[in-house]
């Protein structure tokens, strides 16, 4: 047995998430970025007067992805510590550059900013995936703008809609959380360079008191690692209730993503909407006849998951203890991580799910034969009034059809007869004729068709226009 398959290993790596996803938290990306940003804070030192020479800045950005890794595993485990270890790791292969390399800095230099680094890629990663949902989502809104079918209220028949204005429920959920991710990517800020407790006094001290020199360091680094802003106001970390306004963002759309796949897998019960489903593919290994929606129970399942992650932040920012406590460490290396892969991999999926939705007319229509008469009562008592019939007196007879009507489908299991007995009822003769166009569901349905066609125009493109040369490619998954 390999030790590959000895040990456990995360789903969310080894089953689900996409490759670019978990690469982005790797420890490749997190040690080299490391390094990164103690070659931005020398280089900015260096812009500023302090003795930092360029063959010592050549010297590190030669050697950023060259780690030792069982050098950095050996010496954490003596020291205990791992930036100390990735301090003298980094400084073995950079014996020029080692008296400078993390100069003035606490862990947190490299532990925080790191992580807002990775944090915003992994924004960016997310995005063009969101945008791609929604595309397809819109594709199948706009194709069935027009299909009349069953609304539900409680799970109980209601007031017909169409098939594309329920999508345009789904969408519209999707594109509130675009709005949220693109908003918390484009708050995000900068730890930048503040020092132990925050205060910059060790970057005081190197200026020899130079207040204007420690800010335009800040404003260096933050600039040379790719953020417009740094936050002015840190601890040791920078406050964790960040951490909690990026897990809520991303617990909302999975709660998005929930609802839709709920909804799908209700609709897969109707046998009305069927996510794809393979020539090989098994529903189940006894039922052979099966199949499962799979793929949105697992939008489901990881969503869960997704949602109970964002109370980790919150316990963690309610219990850091003045400029900061180490409790929060352990915990942010998994949540965080957890995070976004879970949400890469629900947004992959609803892709998938959304490109193969199956739609069946006949038992949509169905299923509204079932319950349409009973919605057509007042379009037949409003009729018959016109025609000169006395509306309290309609309404009373066709009461007494529609009971029994409701008793044959309620205790015999029959069909919906109440049109059959209408007809055949002469009070209601005036109306005969009418009763086709009385029960056309495309005259149930309201604006649902042109609130889809005005939703799609006003909402949806515009907002995928910036994505456009994302939005090409569909999503084989793999498991």
């Amino acid at each position: 047995m390999s030790e590959t398959h000895a040990e456990y290993r995360s789903p969310l790596v080894s089953r689900y998430a996409s490759p670019e996803m978990a690469r982005n938290f790797g420890d490749e990306k997190k040690f080299s970025t490391w390094r990164r940003l103690w070659l931005l804070l020398a280089r900015a030192q260096q812009t500023l007067g302090l003795p930092v020479t360029d063959v010592q800045l050549a010297e590190m950005e030669a050697n950023l992805h060259n780690i030792d890794w069982a050098m950095a595993a050996e010496e954490e485990r003596r020291c205990r510590h791992d930036v100390m270890a990735h301090v003298h790791t980094f400084a073995h292969t950079c014996p020029t550059a080692a008296p400078i390399i993390h100069l003035g800095a606490t862990s947190c230099y490299v532990g925080d900013n790191t992580d807002l680094i990775v944090i915003r890629d992994a924004f960016d990663i997310l995005l063009p995936k969101l945008a791609r949902v929604i595309d397809r989502l819109s594709r199948f809104a706009e194709k069935h703008a027009a299909l009349p079918t069953l609304g539900f209220t409680h799970f109980q028949p209601a007031q017909l809609t169409t098939v594309g204005k329920r999508c345009c429920l789904w969408l519209q959920d999707l594109v509130s959380d675009l709005h949220s991710v693109e908003r918390m990517r484009g708050e995000l800020r900068f730890r930048g360079v503040k020092g132990t407790t925050g205060t910059q006094a060790s970057f005081l001290q190197l200026f020899n008191g130079d207040h204007d020199k420690v800010e335009k360091l800040d404003e260096l680094v933050t600039k040379l690692a790719g953020f417009d802003k740094a936050l002015l106001i840190t601890g040791q970390t920078y406050s964790r209730k960040v951490d909690v306004d990026i897990m809520a963002t991303l617990a909302s759309l999975g709660a998005s993503v929930h609802k839709i796949c709920t909804d799908i897998r209700l609709l897969a019960h109707l046998k009305e909407v069927e996510e794809p489903f393979e020539k090989d593919q098994i529903g189940s290994s006894a039922m052979a006849y099966k199949r499962n929606p799979m793929r949105s129970e697992r939008c489901c399942s990881l969503a869960r998951h997704l949602m109970t992650l964002v109370m980790d932040p919150l316990q963690t920012a309610s219990t850091q203890w003045f400029e900061r406590t180490l409790d929060d460490s352990a915990n942010r290396r998994i949540c965080i991580p957890e995070a976004f892969l879970t949400t890469d991999i629900i947004l992959s999926t609803l892709q998938n799910v959304g490109e193969g939705l199956v739609v069946y007319p006949k038992v949509i229509e169905r299923h509204i034969k079932q319950e349409l008469p009973f919605m057509a009562t007042e379009n037949i008592i409003m009729a018959m009034v016109k025609a000169g019939g006395d509306r309290q007196e309609c309404h009373e007879r066709i009461r007494v059809l529609s009971q029994e009507a409701a008793a044959v489908v309620k205790q015999e299991g029959g069909d919906n007869d109440l049109v059959e007995r209408v007809r055949a009822d002469a009070y209601f003769s005036p109306v005969h004729e009418q009763l086709p166009s009385l029960l056309d569901p495309a005259t149930f349905v309201g604006r649902a068709p042109q609130q889809v066609t005005k939703f799609l125009q006003v909402e949806v493109r515009p907002l995928l226009q910036k994505y456009s040369s994302h939005l090409q490619g569909s999503v084989q998954l793999s498991l």
